[in-house]
């Protein structure tokens, strides 16, 4: 993470993105000087929460002195992403001063760690992850990049999250269960076997209710 009150950009210009710019003000590490849209241009027009929001492809008019982060809360953000990894600037972590991280784990870059949450030990965390506000991860426990980890969800130790699933709010993930890449566990469920890839579970003990395609 980059030591100083440096440029920061935030991709992203949702709702999720304004909440991340309230956190990361707060933090007061970095002083962040856009949004960034990449589906709709003409919300170009107007800013949010007083800070200008520009198009993707303009992100390259930066210098490089501006750093990056991901603030959309959906596994869509990896089209933006790879919009702008071509522009050579450096992705950074955001960690809020109330989370707890174990010295032992083990982060990616690009990774959005909200207030109140706890990392537990020996735990891996990918790339471009976003870990939302009071979620709780135990021990040894690894997670893929692109993964999204709603609010309040409840990770158990040596579980695995496959690349870009989506963990919703108030889950429940036992020990030692694996996730399947691209799937969706969902909210208020608890996942007491392993899940496959690119499905939905809900419920109590969760289960299948939705398939989707093979993501290439």
């Amino acid at each position: 993470m980059s030591v100083g009150k440096s440029k920061l950009i935030l991709l992203g210009a949702g709702e999720f993105a304004e909440e991340a710019l309230d956190l990361v003000q707060e933090a007061g590490t970095f002083s962040v000087v856009c949004f960034v849209e990449g589906i709709d241009r003409s919300r170009c027009a107007k800013q949010v929460a007083g800070i200008p929001v520009v198009w993707v492809e303009d992100v390259a008019k930066f210098d490089s002195s501006h750093s990056i982060l991901c603030v959309v809360g959906s596994p869509k953000r990896r089209n933006l992403i790879a919009q702008v990894s071509s522009f050579g600037f450096e992705f950074v972590n955001f960690t809020h001063p109330s989370a707890r991280i174990s010295r032992t784990a083990r982060m990616g870059k690009d990774v959005f760690v909200s207030n109140g949450v706890s990392i537990s030990t020996a735990t891996v965390v990918g790339d471009h992850v976003i870990i939302n506000r009071g979620a709780l991860i135990g021990h040894h426990v690894l997670i893929s990049s692109y993964v999204t980890i709603s609010p309040g969800a409840n990770i158990g130790g040596g579980a695995h999250m496959g690349e870009g699933s989506t963990i919703g709010m108030g889950a429940i993930v036992l020990d030692h269960i694996t996730i399947g890449s691209n799937s969706v566990v969902g909210a208020g469920a608890v996942v007491t076997k392993n899940v496959p890839t690119n499905v939905q579970v809900v419920g109590i003990p969760a289960h299948i209710t939705k398939t989707f395609p093979e993501q290439t």
